[in-house]
Formats: C-alpha cells, structure tokens, sequence
C-alpha cells in the first residue's frame, strides 16, 4: 500500500453513502476492497496517532509533583486540530476512490 498522502484536512470529515459498485470495480471484488481501504485506515491511524502523541509529547513536563496538571493552549489547540480531521477510514476512503493506494495481490 501507498505511503502516499493527501493533506489530512482536505477530506470530508461527513459520512456519505459510497458507491459500492465502483470500488468492486478496482480490485474485482468488494470484500478485496474493502480489505485494502481497511489496511490502509490503519496504517493512517497508527500515523496520526503516532504525530498527535509526538507534538503532544513537547508539551510534557518531567516534574516530581504529579498533582500539577498545566494546561497549555497550544496543547489544547493541537487536539482540536486532530479531532476535527476526518477519521481514518474515511480519509482511506477517499485515498482509494482516487487511486492514490497502491496494492498487490499476493
């Protein structure tokens, strides 16, 4: 599958009906289909969550008192950045309608 990525804000984060008659067209088979924007849905997820704990992770005070709790506005921002962003799946989605992910039969 394709590492190759669109910008994550540019997919409709709105659910909306598919047509399932066209992605059974790309591979063959719509089980096959929707196998490959399965995959591909984690492998965004992973990313993603991997990015927002990296970005959040500068924010982190090592401190002795876990009492403290500071909240950050830029912290906060960068979350509502992310839960604003379409799910994985749909940007999978989106990825694979326009044959933007590679894949192979093995």
């Amino acid at each position: 599958m394709s590492t190759n990525r669109r910008s994550l804000t540019s997919v409709n984060p709105l659910v909306e009906t598919r047509d399932v008659i066209a992605m059974k067209e790309k591979t063959g088979n719509l089980y096959e289909s929707i196998a490959v924007v399965s995959r591909r849905a984690n492998q965004i997820s992973v990313t993603m969550k991997e990015e927002l704990h990296r970005k959040l992770d500068e924010f982190t005070v090592h401190g002795d008192n876990l009492e403290e709790v500071h909240e950050n506005k830029e912290q906060i921002e960068i979350s509502r950045i992310y839960e604003r962003m379409a799910n994985a799946p749909l940007q999978a989605l989106t990825e694979f309608n326009d044959d933007q992910i590679y894949y192979r039969k093995k």
